[in-house]
């Protein structure tokens, strides 16, 4: 089986296969129907291996016992283990979150809870300010200040970095505009791309040609990030000062008028 070392590991790494399951499955699939020596020779895995290997891919899903003597091994379709393997995450995924929406309710959440706010030294909001890295950190983060709004949201940022995220923000500016929070918006890029934007989101959104991306909450906090592009490896900052918040916030209305 002429398979390339690389092919090999990707698609160790993509389906959580190790190394001969990874063989033994490809064997299979270029084989069609094949016996356990038959594939044994074919993928290179050692004979007294293969046993072992096919029924722990059977196990899985990646491989099918055909009934008669001698006993032969049919690969899976790759399609179907594709689909079977999407099923597999969001099943976890929705039992994983439903987990953790009843954490709420459990008397070790109430205790963490209690920790924070009771503690020794509580913590107070006021008095926070943090760096945050990571661009999933940086979202959730972002996501919290916006949802605790009571006034207005200032949102500076490119055209682009708001289509790549344009589920998230249309969502988020439609409860603030339900929670009658004010929004001002004001990106810079395609002149066409903010128009349409403009009228998906139904806010008037000011073009600049500054690149810069912050957002500002009721003038009490602020969250910047340090770069322009949006990666996996994102940093920004974040304050929660009212006296650099507002100033930051004037100065944005100064610009836009």
């Amino acid at each position: 089986m002429l398979v390339k070392e690389e092919l090999i590991s990707k698609i160790k790494d993509y389906f959580d296969l190790n190394i001969y399951e990874t063989k033994v499955w490809l064997a299979l699939l270029s084989k069609g129907t094949a016996s356990a020596g038959e594939i044994a020779t074919l993928s290179g895995v050692p004979r007294s291996r293969t046993y072992d290997v096919l029924e722990s891919l059977e196990k899985k899903g990646f491989a099918l016992v055909k009934l008669g003597k001698p006993v032969k091994y049919i690969g899976v379709k790759p399609n179907i283990i594709l689909e079977k393997l999407k099923n597999n995450v969001r099943t976890e995924a929705e039992e994983k979150v439903s987990s953790l929406a009843n954490l709420k309710d459990t008397n070790e959440y109430t205790q963490l809870e209690e920790l924070y706010t009771v503690g020794i030294n509580p913590v107070k909001r006021e008095d926070l300010s943090a760096s945050l890295k990571g661009r999933s950190n940086i979202s959730n983060h972002l996501r919290e200040i916006l949802e605790d709004a009571k006034k207005e949201v200032i949102i500076c940022t490119n055209a682009e970095e708001i289509k790549l995220k344009e589920r998230l923000f249309l969502e988020t500016v439609k409860l603030l505009k339900e929670s009658k929070v004010k929004v001002k918006m004001a990106l810079s890029g395609d002149e066409r791309l903010i128009k349409q934007l403009a009228d998906k989101f139904d806010v008037k959104i000011k073009q600049v040609d500054i690149d810069a991306k912050f957002f500002i909450v009721d003038k009490k906090e602020i969250l910047f990030y340090l770069s322009k592009d949006s990666t996996k490896d994102d940093a920004a900052i974040w304050l929660n000062s009212d006296f650099f918040s507002a100033a930051f916030a004037d100065l944005f209305d100064m610009a836009m008028n």
